[in-house]
């Protein structure tokens, strides 16, 4: 069932369980998979000064263009699937998005109040362009207008909740075989981590498989209450698609 040469490209914020992901399609066999390819142009872009800024531009591929062709083209490794760890807000207005239309979308979600906790603990007063919720629906609706129905959209917290049921669901929907070894994962580095990798995968690192979900509500701190407000009116319009596996 597996198609050949298939570009999965999952968007979402920071601190979405996106490196899990990555990690997780990275330990199927017919998988090669990308990490952030547009940061450093991003950063180059912007002038957004992030941890370890200039080394990912030095190491980086700056020029969009030349990103939006290895994103749309053929797997680097030729193997049947090529799945792309993508972040909504490196998307910027500047960036050409007519790629996005040669690839197969997934969007992953993330409760905001989760996300804007986390991400505090890295960057202590994030703005709503730092956590991509807006850039997400952007891209998700540009996918359905091209499409005519909707994209696929997927819930993190699901997935903690149960990791291979929502896979295999997953999987499904993308029209490729679950495969067991997604579960699970060696600690430590990858060689295809972006450089960014030790300021902000070191808890990814010393997981196996995908942690537990947190039963504790999340803690927003006061100064980021109306963030979260403004958050949630885009969250909430997308929430709604989400796959449920049966």
């Amino acid at each position: 069932m597996t198609i050949n040469n298939k570009k999965i490209a999952m968007w979402s914020g920071p601190r979405n369980l996106s490196t899990a992901m990555m990690y997780s399609f990275a330990a199927r066999t017919d998988t090669t998979v990308v990490d952030e390819p547009y940061y450093a142009a991003y950063l180059a872009a912007t002038k957004i000064i992030h941890p370890m800024h200039e080394q990912i531009i030095a190491e980086g591929e700056s020029d969009p263009v030349k990103i939006a062709h290895l994103c749309r083209g053929d797997n680097p490794q030729q193997k049947p699937i090529f799945y792309q760890k993508q972040m909504t807000k490196h998307m910027i207005p500047e960036f050409d998005r007519d790629w996005i239309d040669d690839v197969c979308n997934v969007f992953l979600i993330r409760e905001p109040a989760r996300v804007i906790a986390s991400y505090h603990v890295k960057h202590e007063d994030p703005e709503l362009a730092d956590i991509g919720v807006k850039e997400q629906l952007e891209i998700f609706d540009r996918v359905c207008q091209k499409t005519g129905q909707a994209a696929l959209v997927i819930d993190s917290a699901d997935i903690l909740d149960a990791p291979e049921k929502m896979l295999r669901a997953l999987c499904h929907s993308l029209d490729i075989e679950f495969q067991p070894s997604m579960l699970n994962w060696k600690t430590g580095p990858r060689s295809y981590d972006g450089v960014w990798a030790p300021h902000w995968y070191k808890s990814v690192w010393q997981s196996t498989g995908f942690g537990s979900p947190s039963k504790n509500e999340a803690q927003v701190p006061a100064h980021l209450l109306q963030l979260l407000d403004d958050a949630n009116v885009y969250f909430e319009q997308i929430q709604k698609y989400k796959l449920l596996a049966d």
